[in-house]
């Protein structure tokens, strides 16, 4: 009996410490921060220029990765906007395999999408200029709109390293 009238004294008490110990309000606990990337102990991290920046700096010195007017005010199609966005990364992350060391840049422009980015020069010319058109092609038949690729080359990833933290 004494056992059972001790749990009733211990219970509350574990109930409380439990809830005390997973919440917390501090600042302190709340270590991560958007938008800047941690410095690595060997200083290893190869950061490209718009990632170096923190977003504070988009417009000034460096630029947004979708360009459109749909998510201002009484804008068309925002939520289609941002979907066919996220397809169209993931289509080019998956065609253009390990092949872009930049982040794919997506302009729109009435009814034209604009698609540029850095790809490395690690396939021939004729292979470039298919995939160039593959892309064109099956973006403007799935998006009902016109494509254009606009692609730069560089030698290597390390080409596009701003600095390494």
């Amino acid at each position: 009996m004494a056992l059972l009238q001790n749990m009733k004294n211990v219970l509350p008490a574990a109930q409380r410490t439990l809830a005390h110990r997973h919440f917390h309000v501090s600042v302190v606990a709340s270590k991560t921060q958007s938008g800047k990337y941690k410095v690595t102990l060997k200083r290893d991290r190869p950061l490209t220029y718009e990632m170096a920046n923190p977003p504070h700096y988009i417009a000034h010195r460096k630029s947004w990765n979708s360009w459109n007017t749909s998510n201002i005010q009484d804008g068309n199609r925002p939520a289609e906007t941002a979907i066919e966005d996220m397809f169209i990364r993931q289509f080019m992350r998956g065609t253009w395999h390990n092949l872009f060391a930049s982040e794919v840049i997506i302009k729109r422009q009435h009814n034209i999408i604009r698609i540029s980015g850095i790809i490395t020069r690690v396939l021939i010319p004729s292979k470039i200029y298919f995939l160039t058109g593959y892309t064109e092609e099956l973006l403007s038949y799935w998006l009902q709109c016109p494509i254009k690729l606009e692609l730069v080359t560089t030698d290597s990833k390390k080409d596009t390293v701003f600095k390494y933290i």
